[in-house]
């Protein structure tokens, strides 16, 4: 199969995956593209069970989470789980992932295209469902 002009197999081709690490203050994750780039990211768990379950969520919730664009006069708000996107302080565009019960599982760096916002969203219900879990060393 070719991909971006360079031939890879079968089992070569390149997915996402969930990568728990620990920080200063506990866990967290990111789910990282194929190309290694982290397309969302977690809050800071107090412990490895509570950012698992935070994965699982985001496995359940991504792939049927509604669209809401908070960028547009008079948007249309949606139920959860959803996508919500926004405009940052900075100026740039956002999203945040939110479950069935409203809580945020998931965020995304800051984009300044809106296109590429969404292209981030198409991402993580693209790679989510099925991408590894790993541990970082």
């Amino acid at each position: 199969m070719e991909i971006c002009g360079e031939d890879f197999g079968k089992d070569e081709i390149r997915m996402g995956k969930f990568v728990i690490k620990e920080t200063k203050t506990g866990i967290k994750f990111d789910l990282k593209a194929g190309n290694g780039e982290i397309i969302a990211t977690s809050e800071v768990y107090s412990g490895e069970a509570a950012c698992r379950n935070g994965i699982q969520s985001v496995i359940n919730n991504a792939p049927i989470a509604n669209l809401e664009d908070q960028t547009v006069e008079g948007f249309e708000e949606q139920k959860h789980p959803k996508f919500e996107v926004y405009v940052d302080k900075a100026g740039e565009f956002r999203f945040r992932l939110k479950a069935k019960n409203g809580e945020i599982i998931a965020t995304s760096e800051g984009y300044k295209a809106k296109a590429s916002c969404f292209n981030g969203i198409e991402s993580v219900r693209k790679n989510a469902p099925d991408a590894p879990i790993e541990t970082a060393e």
